[in-house]
């Protein structure tokens, strides 16, 4: 495949992809989740932290949680009745420059030894410390690991409306309800970790009612003189 069909695929994937929230009755076979949940995984993250974890609820589940997510969950009402599988993305939470999982994420890479670890961590304490200035605000520790999920996000929406799969991203509920409807299903350890986002995932019933619309590229899009 030429380089110009590559990026014509990858333009018309972005373009098909819409925020779905009604599902037709279709299955996402186990091969295709995988697929897309491979992109997450694959996905990159701030200092290689990969302060993540992304819990998979296929329709079974999905029913399992439904009464007590759609109470808590206004954006997620026609989705958790319909998709296929959801995928809720989870931050880690308290992610200092010195906590375990730092240490852990730089041993992984073959960077966790004498001055070569010691070197790193004194960089991201100054990057904690002075850069970011969240190392002793827990909320901002978990945003920065929060936001970091949005980027695996991106990755598996696009990844499977390439082949076809629609999808829908979804902020709209109480957080720390659902984190607790989570805990008590023994999902989640809600002292180390917290809810950033979901998506859910499955085939379109109807193509929207509206038009995709986008502000002007040229109003998005600056080329630095």
């Amino acid at each position: 495949m030429t380089k110009e069909a590559i990026k014509k695929q990858v333009l018309d994937a972005f373009d098909h992809r819409v925020a779905i929230r009604v599902y037709n009755d279709s299955d996402i076979s186990h091969d295709d989740m995988e697929y897309i949940l491979d992109t997450a995984w694959l996905s990159p993250s701030s200092i290689g932290l990969e302060a993540w974890r992304f819990i998979v609820l296929d329709r079974k589940h999905i029913a399992k949680l439904r009464d007590d997510l759609k109470a808590v969950a206004w954006g997620a009402q026609p989705q958790l009745d319909t998709a296929s599988h959801f995928v809720l993305l989870i931050a880690e939470k308290n992610a200092r420059y010195d906590s375990e999982s730092v240490k852990d994420s730089l041993v992984r890479r073959g960077l966790g030894e004498g001055d070569t670890l010691n070197s790193r961590l004194a960089t991201y304490e100054s990057f904690q410390k002075n850069d970011m200035k969240m190392a002793d605000n827990p909320r901002a520790l978990f945003d920065w690991t929060a936001k970091q999920t949005y980027i695996a996000l991106g990755n598996m929406m696009t990844a499977a409306s390439m082949i076809g799969i629609d999808s829908c991203p979804i902020e709209g509920f109480n957080y720390d309800k659902v984190n607790h409807i989570l805990a008590k299903a023994g999902l989640i350890n809600p002292h180390k970790e917290g809810i950033a986002s979901m998506v859910s995932f499955g085939y379109r019933l109807r193509d929207p009612k509206h038009p995709r619309s986008r502000k002007p590229r040229e109003n998005v899009i600056t080329w630095a003189d």
